[in-house]
């Protein structure tokens, strides 16, 4: 299983102010306080598009009002049971699709936490 690295954030930056590079506006990006987010692997980057891209970090344990993905999480967690080993791909596969295909048909910005 593949993860997000830094590396790949960087080439998703470059993605991204390559569809927006144009506009005269800032770019700002809502992150979390996560690792990823601060890795010293994105100084070079962010300096390269200085006022033209910025991150602003959410403050630390802000919860699902100002970060709607926890709210999602907690849903997720609540219905396929926090911490639970699953003995196999398909079984987790078969506990998680409903929540998603529930959250596709009632969208995050449309819950009501």
């Amino acid at each position: 299983m593949s993860h997000f690295d830094a590396q790949e954030l960087r080439q998703y930056l470059h993605q991204v102010m390559a569809t927006f590079h144009k506009t005269a506006t800032e770019v700002v990006m809502v992150v979390d306080r996560s690792g990823i987010h601060r890795a010293h692997k994105l100084d070079a980057t962010l300096d390269h598009y200085h006022g033209k891209v910025r991150f602003h970090v959410l403050p630390a344990h802000c919860g699902h009002h100002l970060n709607p993905i926890e709210g999602f999480w907690r849903v997720m967690k609540d219905r396929i049971g926090a911490g639970r080993c699953f003995a196999d791909l398909h079984q987790l596969y078969q506990r998680t699709r409903p929540v998603l295909m529930a959250h596709q048909a009632r969208p995050m910005y449309a819950f009501h936490w």
